[in-house]
């Protein structure tokens, strides 16, 4: 009898002592949205969960679903890679950017040489006026001399002076040779509504606006300048859907090329491309690289960025963007806004931007662009 005492005292003790290390406010959340971030979001799910006590599912389906669900109030919190400044928003949503990140080009080429593309060539490829890998505009861009700008980094951080600006630690004279295919073209384009898309048409019509002639759009077939079902692109330029679906697409597609964000390019056996900026330097896209791009940048009270893709700051990769998270000043139950605002901050800090995100591709947000997003988290409630 006394054994079965002491079992039973040892059980309920035992049950005790797992209910009291369960955090008493823990809230399972539910997000949606932008397909961009959702790498660097399920990487900090495990630890956030460890850190605060709380878990969520995220649904990766794209920017222009995430605006939709936050003017609904589907889940808790939103996804976007664009500003959502449609008349729909409700007025108690805000934005707080809280990802950022270089946008890729993604191509399928069989050759161990890095790719080098400027602007205006980008344009052209996706608008259909550059047909083939060997045209005379990418022969050009891949056979040249230019800088290779290195930064000075700390625990693989931009170090930045102190004026905002990064510090360059050397320039190293490079001059690539390339031979391109005479092959076509295979162009893959996002098919949903995509702030990684919206980004992308802006990039290219505020850096190549005599080829990429229309407005940027979250949807690719309203911001192309031209025709996309005239006879020469039938087949030749095609859609998928999300991030995931355009780098399957032409991973499977030789001679293909897409954008989307770049660790899509590793299980896709996908090469990416460098860009070539302002100041005639080709970039590859790290967080380092972006973080130089975003630092030439500004941020207004709302949180919404402008990027300026004009700068001829030497080594920034200027298709750098960032990812919104839209959430509520005012929701109906604290507990769960507590908990929306303790993501919001993890997907800022240390422990998820850089410990997740660096391995990823993704830019720490640092200096007046991480004290305003933390003012902008601070209305979370």
């Amino acid at each position: 009898m006394k054994v079965s005492m002491l079992a039973k005292s040892a059980a309920v003790a035992l049950v005790f002592g797992l209910v009291a290390s369960t955090p008493a406010h823990a809230v399972d959340l539910t997000g949606s949205g932008a397909s961009f971030p959702a790498l660097l979001i399920e990487a900090c799910k495990a630890p956030f969960a460890t850190a605060s006590g709380h878990s969520f599912t995220y649904a990766s389906l794209g920017s222009g679903t995430g605006r939709s669900n936050s003017d609904k109030s589907i889940g808790d919190f939103w996804f976007s890679d664009a500003a959502h400044t449609a008349t729909s928003k409700r007025s108690t949503i805000i934005h707080t950017p809280v990802v950022a990140a270089p946008i890729g080009i993604l191509h399928n080429l069989p050759s161990r040489n890095t790719l080098s593309l400027s602007a205006t060539t980008i344009a052209g490829i996706f608008a259909g006026t550059i047909t083939r890998w060997n045209d005379p505009a990418i022969v050009k861009d891949n056979n040249r001399a230019y800088e290779k700008i290195v930064y000075k980094t700390k625990d693989g951080q931009l170090v930045k002076d102190s004026s905002g600006q990064p510090v360059v630690a050397k320039k190293i004279a490079t001059t690539t040779r390339y031979t391109l295919p005479d092959k076509p073209i295979k162009v893959v384009y996002r098919l949903d509504s995509s702030g990684t898309t919206e980004n992308f048409t802006n990039y290219l019509n505020k850096s190549a606006p005599s080829v990429w002639t229309k407005a940027k759009s979250s949807v690719f077939t309203t911001s192309f300048p031209g025709n996309i079902n005239s006879p020469e692109n039938l087949g030749r330029v095609v859609g998928a859907n999300y991030s995931q679906g355009v780098a399957q697409q032409a991973g499977k597609t030789p001679y293909s090329i897409t954008f989307a964000e770049v660790n899509y390019a590793v299980g896709n056996k996908l090469k990416v491309a460098h860009v070539i900026n302002p100041s005639g330097n080709a970039v590859e896209p790290t967080s380092v690289t972006t973080s130089a791009f975003l630092a030439q940048g500004s941020m207004d009270a709302n949180g919404i960025v402008s990027f300026d893709y004009a700068t001829k700051e030497a080594g920034a990769y200027t298709l750098g963007i960032v990812s919104y998270m839209l959430v509520d000043t005012a929701y109906a139950d604290k507990t769960r806004a507590a908990a929306v605002k303790a993501l919001a901050n993890f997907i800022l800090s240390p422990a998820c931007a850089k410990d997740k995100g660096e391995a990823l591709g993704f830019a720490v947000l640092d200096g007046n662009f991480k004290k305003k997003a933390d003012e902008q988290n601070a209305k979370i409630g």
